[in-house]
């Protein structure tokens, strides 16, 4: 028996006025979700506990099987990890964007109009700290606007506040110790000191003057936030003695699964945007899900729209997923895989930010008892027969399916 994971990034929402009161999910043609929800036993799920937004780095751990209060460690050495970076104990990274500040140094563009930053990679490929000689850097851009950093050297601590403001209109921040630890205090100022000096290079950078010339924001500054160390956790191919695999283009869950144990595969026009491969992606799966157990399927778009407010393309995406759902149906031996669908936690179209609403679930193999559920929806699937679980719940509950959990008690 194998089981493949599949999470639609952002996927669940709340209902909206354009839509006539339907969620994205409700609105959508998905006639494959709908099989996998009609044939399966559904649910919904808090990723954290009801109320609580989860950040994209605590969800996937908590969907890997981890409780993210007593493994997580900042997002950035997920990031980073993910990305291909070596971060080892006692090492802090950080994730961050390229942006646009004006000349009063206040945020304009969070994003930098979403430059394609790794046009930037061999530019930022040597950084050194002049006040901080010991301290050695890595800057590395990953996907779209984002990047990845890490710090090595002696007495560093994960434990210190974001420069990035999180918001447009005001002035970046300063970091500082969130636990007024030395290790804390003695960190926050290398990365301040690592800001200063990224800012003044990508100021005189000439693809931002040409940037500037053909009227795109210029990518004059590098945010840096979520400072982290590795996760605290135990693989999750040791604790359970399965093999797992992973297809996703995101750093931060690539990074999450390397965490567990998974091995990463990357999909042919993957791009971690709306504009991504999903049947690619698919075709992957199928062709290495006989040597894994577990295999987990992450696709980013929806999120994105969501963040974007467009309910439309928010649609769009969720249908290519339901299509790549379909090539999976259409060529994996259902017989002997059991599909879970589900998000790693609720979008808003209206906020256009995470929620702590549920997240619907749906499960379909050949041991699973089905249930009333017809439609893979936030309502539908509240009525089936797995109730309301919590994230960190699910992937005990598919490697049990799987027989792989073993007897607690005698």
């Amino acid at each position: 028996m194998r089981t493949i994971l599949v999470v639609g990034d952002g996927m669940a929402d709340r209902p909206l006025k354009e839509l006539g009161g339907r969620t994205p999910l409700e609105a959508a043609e998905t006639t494959n979700l709908d099989a996998v929800a009609k044939g399966g036993v559904c649910g919904i799920m808090d990723i954290l506990t009801p109320g609580l937004p989860p950040g994209s780095d605590v969800a996937n751990l908590t969907l890997l099987g981890y409780d993210p209060f007593e493994s997580y460690r900042g997002r950035g050495a997920l990031e980073a990890t993910g990305a291909g970076l070596d971060v080892g104990p006692g090492d802090v990274a950080f994730r961050g964007n390229f942006a646009y500040l004006d000349d009063e140094g206040v945020v304009v563009d969070r994003r930098a109009g979403r430059v394609d930053g790794t046009v930037f990679r061999e530019y930022l490929s040597d950084i050194s700290l002049s006040a901080y000689p010991g301290v050695e850097v890595t800057v590395m851009p990953t996907l779209g606007h984002r990047l990845a950093v890490v710090l090595k050297g002696e007495s560093l601590s994960w434990r210190i506040s974001d420069i990035d403001p999180h918001k447009t209109g005001v002035r970046v921040l300063r970091s500082m110790s969130i636990d007024g630890t030395a290790e804390a205090k003695r960190t926050a100022a290398i990365a301040n000191e690592l800001y200063s000096v990224l800012r003044e290079k990508m100021i005189r950078n000439p693809l931002n003057r040409e940037r500037a010339a053909r009227g795109l924001p210029p990518a004059n500054t590098v945010l840096l936030r979520g400072a982290g160390a590795i996760p605290a956790v135990k693989p999750l191919t040791e604790e359970y003695g399965v093999r797992g695999a992973c297809v996703a283009v995101t750093p931060t869950v690539r990074g999450s699964c390397l965490s567990a144990g998974f091995d990463l595969y990357d999909a042919p026009g993957a791009t971690g945007g709306v504009d991504t491969d999903t049947i690619g992606k698919a075709e992957i799966v199928e062709g290495v899900l006989p040597r894994y157990d577990v295999v987990f399927l992450h696709v980013k778009g929806a999120d994105n729209a969501s963040h974007d407010g467009d309910p439309r393309l928010k649609i769009s995406v969720i249908e290519k997923i339901d299509a790549m759902v379909g090539h999976l149906l259409d060529n994996i031996a259902i017989e002997e895989t059991y599909i879970a669908v589900t998000a790693d936690h609720t979008t808003s179209t209206r906020t256009r930010d995470h929620t702590g609403d549920p997240v619907p679930v749906a499960i379909l193999g050949p041991e699973v008892i089905p249930d009333i559920a017809e439609k893979y929806s936030e309502q539908d699937c509240a009525r089936g027969g797995l109730g309301r679980i919590r994230g960190k719940e699910l992937m005990p509950i598919l490697l049990n399916l799987q027989d792989k959990v073993e007897l607690y008690g005698s």
